[in-house]
């Protein structure tokens, strides 16, 4: 008895020395990431892990059971995988191909975007002769909540989401609101069972969505193009904590961080916008 409780204090002596502890955000830059073997490989199609699967941090995403990217060759194809209890949403971003969707398969072009319901058999395909990139968000489904699958299959395209401000923000950041939960009135799909929100800001030089925190969200932001400084944390002096943020850097941020974005003030810059999606987080409170 004696020999286990020694054991135990000098792994809590040895953990409380090394000084880690959870992080509140997890920072990358999607350009930089190595592409990893994931059920979504193939010969032509690589799997970039941002967060979530395949990521060292994976434990620190709640919710989230994957945000990563999709590079394929021109003319190549995905594993095709089904997940019973996720539901994944694909973003094109460069390229034109093909998702399969059950037994089916829907073209996509760049920009355009597409719901895939837990259950539901899902690849993409690049066609064409250049080669595709794709984000692919999976998110968790607790065994408590019921599934709503929808009757048809539920695409948009991002630029067709007319741009507006959205209230309690200002007005230098327009929103284009893609997809919400199954019970949003706003955006332009309603299916999120985990996701309750996935849109695009477009700053104005400048122009910001104010520093806030969610209280029972993740949240992840993607910056798209443009440049300026990404707010994540805080501390008791009650100052944002700001970090210099370019097109292809992405962050994780923890329920109840701060987290907000201001962008380049030179009017010369590219327009900064940027993906942002929120989902619930799994459980009653932070543990």
């Amino acid at each position: 008895m004696r020999l286990a409780v020694w054991f135990f204090l000098l792994a809590w002596q040895l953990s409380a020395a090394d000084g880690k502890v959870d992080p509140t955000f997890l920072r990358r830059h999607v350009p930089d990431i190595v592409p990893v073997p994931s059920e979504f490989t193939s010969d032509g199609c690589r799997f970039k892990p941002i967060f979530g699967s395949g990521d060292p941090d994976a434990r620190q995403a709640k919710g989230i059971a994957r945000f990563s990217e999709l590079e394929l060759d021109p003319g190549s194809a995905c594993r095709t995988t089904a997940q019973p209890r996720e539901e994944h949403i694909y973003l094109v971003l460069d390229g034109s191909g093909a998702v399969r969707y059950g037994d089916g398969q829907l073209p996509v072009r760049r920009f355009d975007y597409l719901y895939i319901p837990p259950g539901t058999p899902h690849a993409l395909t690049c066609s064409g002769l250049s080669p595709c990139r794709a984000l692919l968000m999976g998110y968790r489904i607790p065994q408590d909540v019921p599934l709503a699958i929808p009757l048809e299959p539920l695409r948009a395209n991002l630029e067709e989401v007319p741009l507006q401000v959205v209230g309690g923000h200002p007005p230098s950041t327009l929103y284009r609101l893609l997809l919400g939960d199954t019970k949003s009135q706003r955006d332009r799909i309603a299916a999120g069972h985990v996701v309750t929100s996935l849109f695009v800001m477009e700053f104005a030089p400048g122009g910001t969505n104010q520093p806030h925190h969610h209280d029972r969200e993740e949240e992840i932001y993607y910056l798209m193009s443009g440049k300026g400084e990404m707010v994540a944390g805080g501390g008791m002096d009650g100052h944002e904590g700001r970090y210099p943020a370019k097109a292809g850097d992405a962050y994780f941020i923890r329920l109840n961080a701060t987290v907000g974005f201001y962008a380049s003030a030179d009017p010369g810059a590219e327009k900064a916008r940027i993906l942002a999606v929120r989902s619930r987080y799994p459980f009653g409170s932070l543990r």
